[in-house]
């Protein structure tokens, strides 16, 4: 049976979905960022650190676990279910216990109490039921539009309308919190089947020993993302945190989303059919030049009009972050095109390539950033975050040509 009707039918889904959340992404980052200036913004972006990196160091994989499984998954939603609701208490406990040392470490007394509100959201998204892991695993991918477009709905509406009328950031986790709540209630209404408390022990320690590899691999992921943000929001300030992280979202993610959603529709075809390397290989080569060459474009027209961009959705007042766009504009590119092959180790079940080639990205940017940060600023970390993703493609090369040859 081929798969290529159905990829190019997800492709057309996720790729409608992206567009449409980032187009509402824009335009919410647009109104707020005209509410709000870099320093509240910085003060946000500490919480939301806080939170995924918690919600990466207690990562159990299990939704990739559920993709790469080709046997029947029911049997293994309600120990899922079980381990997703500790892990949410669990990241809970470690914010709310962490916001203290977390503000003083970012000299930002106001992001304590925006850390301690935004623990509520992990305990909620704990309680979504893992089913909800379907939409990919069977391509359902029109389905996962409908399901995710209501819930970046609410998030987008409350956020914006109580940032409105209050003039206070906190809003922004509040449509958080209403989003989380949407999605529990949509896993349950829509996907099928509806977990149980049931619990079995050696399902867990399968589910969690299969898991370990993602869980490195998130953590450096979230490292080799954040220790930019880190060194910033610790060196250069709050202000300068929220100029920074504001120029990353508007440069690199429209560009890496373009990989993410590739990727995100071929990781299942590529399981389907990774047991046979011919199909497989042609599969990844022909996704692969489609991805290079959408992102090589979208790149260029980012570097030739980097200040309109910069003027048109957030205005004149974050003109600061223009130099440090232009230099993460080129990072995306290369992070987007390298990182690509990411589902393809995932497919084969070589979740170590990942993690090896994410830890050498991470040293390279641990090493360099500071120094740079010192001499340049903020362009100091743009250059160090390009040196590290250039590094790191070398070592996705060799791997891709390891996998497609055996």
């Amino acid at each position: 049976m081929g798969y290529t009707k159905d990829a190019l039918k997800g492709f057309s889904w996720s790729t409608g979905l992206r567009i449409f959340t980032r187009v509402f992404a824009f335009v919410k980052t647009a109104i707020l960022a005209r509410m709000f200036g870099p320093l509240e913004f910085g003060i946000l972006g500490i919480s939301t650190l806080v939170l995924s990196l918690i919600e990466i160091v207690t990562e159990t994989g299990i939704n990739v676990f559920l993709v790469q499984e080709k046997d029947d998954i029911d049997k293994f939603i309600d120990t899922a279910w079980i381990i997703s609701i500790l892990r949410g208490f669990i990241i809970a406990s470690l914010i709310f216990m962490s916001a203290p040392l977390i503000s003083a470490f970012f000299n930002s007394s106001r992001s304590y109490s925006l850390i301690v509100l935004i623990s509520i959201v992990p305990i909620i998204r704990g309680f979504i039921n893992p089913s909800v892991v379907r939409f990919q695993k069977d391509l359902q991918f029109n389905k996962e539009f409908y399901y995710r477009s209501v819930i970046f709905l609410i998030d987008f509406a409350i956020s914006i309308t109580l940032s409105f009328y209050t003039r206070n950031v906190s809003s922004i986790i509040w449509g958080m919190i209403a989003g989380a709540i949407i999605e529990v209630a949509l896993s349950f209404y829509i996907v099928k089947p509806t977990p149980l408390l049931r619990f079995k022990k050696d399902l867990a320690k399968y589910i969690v020993h299969r898991g370990k590899w993602i869980t490195l691999a998130g953590l450096l992921n979230y490292l080799f993302c954040n220790v930019d943000n880190m060194v910033v929001g610790r060196i250069l300030g709050t202000a300068s945190l929220g100029l920074y992280q504001t120029a990353y979202k508007i440069s690199m993610i429209p560009i890496s989303e373009i990989s993410d959603v590739v990727a995100k529709v071929t990781f299942p075809v590529f399981v389907k059919i990774s047991g046979d390397k011919d199909r497989l290989q042609k599969a990844f080569l022909k996704s692969g030049g489609v991805v290079m060459v959408i992102i090589l474009f979208i790149g260029l027209v980012f570097t030739l009009f980097s200040k309109e961009i910069i003027m048109i959705i957030l205005g004149d007042k974050w003109l600061g972050s223009l130099r440090v766009f232009q230099i993460l504009t080129v990072a995306g590119v290369v992070r987007g095109i390298s990182g690509y092959s990411a589902s393809l180790f995932l497919s084969v079940k070589k979740q170590e390539y990942v993690t090896l080639v994410l830890l050498t990205s991470v040293l390279v940017l641990a090493f360099s950033i500071i120094p740079l940060v010192y001499k340049f600023g903020l362009t100091g970390v743009g250059i160090s975050v390009v040196f590290a993703s250039l590094i790191s493609t070398p070592f996705f090369i060799f791997y891709t040509i390891k996998v497609l040859k055996n």
